[in-house]
């Protein structure tokens, strides 16, 4: 992948520099809030090379996979600072769900890496321990335990700088609000009953706390605004942090604090009173759904819970659990593809999308192979469904948060739970080798794909041959938003996402036909064939803007001879689908066959008409 070009057309599509507020990414997504939803060009988006997928979900996602790292490096050269929305600005106004899931992925999505390096730490000292290399009882262990039990520990102050960065708030100043909850002379006062302003407060240990930080630093957002629009500019820089902190630690102790505690307490007690009262189902359901969950980004709703589960119990038994069962799945599913297809393109997508898996990050095979194929999908839900009633009737518990895979079993090791580990692991062989083998039965249509290759193949030489007349992404014909183009009522053929503004003839023939708007020629084939071409939905309201024909009514043109060029980008600003179609109009008088691929060249081959009774 050219990094830098993707880049550079990721921000394009995006709506450029000025509608990007917030960049990020993820194990395999980057994740931009945009100023205006509207403006990002989907489709294009999804035809660029490397990009498995796109979701808007309060965020524009973009599935990259293992090289998102490197695409966010050379967008974030591009964008740098993000610009965040003038008050006056016109901003598309978001719904509530997303919103909301927008602000917990923000919040949230950055704890992992801190959480599962600490995590994954102690469970190999624990390792360590079991297999004799290391005495629990010395120093250097307790140390090294000590610094991986920090990033829960001080899960708080983690909390505040996240939330104060997505609420775009001085970070420094809610670490401190937040830290003010955790000083040992606080705990201290604590302990003793104390009281402010003859109000006793709670007795609280904040420590592994979520809730509260949160709740404190949404409530510091709101004063510092407020004291920012209010100070006088000389004073501005002590006496708005200095204020922050007066009114809002106060009200942290007294309300806020008790609140978030009680919440946190609450929700990961409801969570596991359905797992206490649901067994093992309520694992088998959740890693059975989990493939939705993932392509809809609706699984980072868990982090909350598990993130709350793991400071507070140290241990967790229903998302981990349930997500070692689809990964695991979703490995052995695109195995078995790789194994059975006879497709090049797939067999490498499959076994690139099956390592990551196995090493827990799903995204790749998900987008690139499990959602492409309804019995592949069926296989993953399987798979996933018999390794999760596994795991839950046996109860394992995760005591890292990271995603399971190969790298990371030793997020089940426990002292306490001594098969606890062992029972992870066959948990991870039930599920692979279900979904692998019911793909791998389930896989056949594959060797019926290649079959229509190979007759595609061998119609070359029987019929008139059309080469792909724009270079883009192909679709088929009926997902054209155009019920008389999907409909086939113009007649039977092709239809392109275009990447490039310009028409070339796929076949030998004579010009019959050109449109006082330009947007939309005719051809007839020295075979007969009756060929519309059509670039983009609606666009004679253009009336030939952005439209410059290169052939005229009688032109006699080669297979790849350009007939029109046209503005791409300015078509797309205008509001148009540039979808382009070719329609054989007399389409009753032959037999089709369609070589359906995915990104194409006006070289690649992707049409054979035989004249029927010829």
């Amino acid at each position: 992948m050219d990094y830098k070009q993707t880049a550079l057309e990721i921000v394009k599509y995006v709506g450029g520099h000025e509608n990007i507020t917030h960049l990020g990414h993820c194990s395999t997504r980057l994740r931009i809030s945009l100023a205006d939803n509207k403006k990002a060009d989907i489709k294009a988006l999804e035809a660029l090379p490397g990009v498995i997928a796109v979701r808007m979900t309060g965020q524009c996602q973009i599935v990259i996979g293992n090289d998102v790292v490197e695409v966010y490096e050379q967008v974030h050269k591009l964008v740098g600072e993000p610009n965040q929305p003038d008050s006056d600005q016109q901003v598309e106004k978001k719904k509530i769900g997303p919103l909301v899931l927008d602000f917990i992925v923000g919040v949230f999505q950055p704890l992992v890496p801190a959480i599962a390096g600490g995590g994954i730490l102690k469970s190999l000292l624990l390792l360590l321990a079991l297999i004799g290399v290391m005495e629990k009882e010395s120093q250097s262990y307790q140390i090294l335990n000590l610094i991986g039990d920090a990033p829960l520990y001080f899960l708080p102050l983690l909390v505040a700088v996240t939330a104060a960065n997505k609420l775009r708030v001085n970070s420094l100043v809610a670490l401190s609000a937040v830290g003010a909850l955790l000083l040992p002379s606080m705990a201290t006062l604590l302990q003793d009953g104390a009281q402010l302003f003859s109000f006793s407060l709670t007795n609280i240990a904040y420590a592994y706390q979520v809730f509260p930080a949160i709740l404190t630093v949404l409530l510091y957002a709101q004063i510092e605004k407020l004291f920012t629009r209010i100070s006088p500019k000389p004073i501005r820089i002590f006496f708005v942090p200095m204020m922050s902190l007066l009114i809002t630690v106060p009200i942290a102790l007294l309300l806020l604090g008790p609140l978030g505690y009680t919440f946190g307490q609450g929700f990961a007690s409801v969570i596991l009173w359905v797992f206490d009262h649901v067994g093992w189902l309520a694992v088998a359901l959740l890693a059975c759904v989990l493939p939705f969950m993932v392509a809809t980004g609706m699984h980072k709703a868990m982090i909350p819970y598990a993130v709350t589960t793991m400071g507070s119990l140290g241990r967790e038994a229903l998302y981990l659990p349930a997500s070692l069962a689809h990964n695991f799945a979703e490995s052995g599913a695109c195995f078995a593809i790789a194994l059975r297809t006879k497709d090049k393109r797939l067999r490498t997508t499959a076994i690139s999308g099956g390592i990551s898996a196995f090493f827990g990050i799903t995204e790749p095979a998900l987008y690139g192979v499990t959602l492409q194929n309804k019995k592949v999908l069926a296989s993953v839900m399987i798979g996933s469904f018999i390794g999760g009633s596994f795991v839950g009737i046996i109860g394992i518990q995760a005591f890292v948060l990271v995603g399971p895979g190969l790298a990371s079993m030793s997020m089940f090791l426990s002292e306490d739970l001594s098969r606890n580990f062992l029972y992870a692991v066959i948990g991870l062989i039930l599920s692979f080798a279900a979904a692998f083998v019911s793909a791998f039965i389930m896989g056949k249509d594959k060797k019926a794909v290649h079959q229509e290759e190979e007759t595609f193949a061998q119609n070359i030489s029987n019929g008139e041959t059309f080469t792909s007349p724009v270079a883009g992404k192909m679709i088929p014909l009926t997902k054209v938003h155009d019920e008389v183009f999907s409909s086939k009522a113009m007649g039977d053929g092709l239809a392109i996402i275009p990447t490039k503004g310009e028409l070339f003839a796929p076949v030998d023939g004579e010009i019959s036909m050109l449109f006082d708007s330009y947007h939309a020629l005719g051809m007839r084939t020295d075979n007969g064939a009756e060929i519309l071409f059509h670039v983009g939905l609606n666009t004679v309201e253009l009336g030939g803007e952005h439209f410059t024909p290169q052939v005229q009514v009688g032109s006699r043109v080669k297979a790849g001879d350009l007939l029109l060029t046209f503005d791409l980008e300015k078509i797309k600003a205008a509001g148009f689908d540039p979808v382009t179609m070719a329609v054989v109009t007399n389409s009753d008088q032959y037999d089709f066959q369609i070589n359906q691929l995915e990104n194409v060249t006006h070289q690649d081959k992707l049409m054979v008409l035989t004249q029927i009774g010829g």
